[in-house]
């Protein structure tokens, strides 16, 4: 199996994973900064990003959280694809109610939109002194920048949370965020 297997998937399943572009740039990141050992994803879907990310270097262990049956099963299968299973640990929860006592370096946030803050808020104390928060998903296909009226009351509603997170993070006194316009929109997110 290879990396375009997952892609594909993907694309045929309607499973959302990372752009192509975004998960360049966290690769590239995760690269950058050799001190990323252990790190913490929310929202696994297939694997595809904890497996992008274990293949970076040997010494990387990635712990993910997904709560859909289906996904997980078939996470754990792209995983043993790969031969990732002492390097990738796969928990099936609901992330707001998994409980870790681990350190990360890196806390990767790509799950339900409209409960990021509450990812962010569960799961910063985890991150180790230098680390980072990578959150996806703050352009939501553009629709966070967009000035006309979304007419889907649930997509507006989705929105206003996405809204809402990003002006968590401008305004969060403990942090500071930078904010990315590749992929589908990245937040990187560091204590001050």
């Amino acid at each position: 199996m290879v990396i375009k297997d997952l892609e594909d998937y993907a694309k045929e399943n309607h499973v959302p994973i990372m752009e192509h572009d975004g998960i360049e740039f966290l690769t590239k990141y995760i690269k950058e900064h050799e001190e990323i050992k252990n790190i913490l994803e929310i929202g696994c879907a297939i694997g595809y990003s904890a497996i992008r990310m274990a293949l970076i270097r040997d010494d990387i262990h990635v712990t993910t959280i997904e709560r859909d049956q289906e996904r997980y099963l078939k996470a754990k299968e792209n995983v043993s694809a790969f031969h990732l299973e002492d390097r990738i640990t796969i928990l099936f929860q609901d992330a707001l109610e998994v409980e870790l006592n681990e350190q990360y370096d890196f806390i990767f946030i790509d799950a339900a939109k409209s409960q990021y803050i509450k990812f962010f808020e569960k799961f910063t104390p985890l991150l180790s002194e230098n680390g980072v928060v990578f959150s996806d998903n703050l352009l939501f296909h553009g629709y966070t920048k967009q000035k006309e009226r979304i007419e889907s009351k649930n997509l507006r509603q989705l929105v206003q949370k996405i809204r809402k997170y990003i002006v968590y993070l401008k305004e969060n006194k403990n942090y500071v965020t930078e904010f990315y316009d590749v992929g589908d929109g990245i937040a990187v997110t560091k204590r001050r």
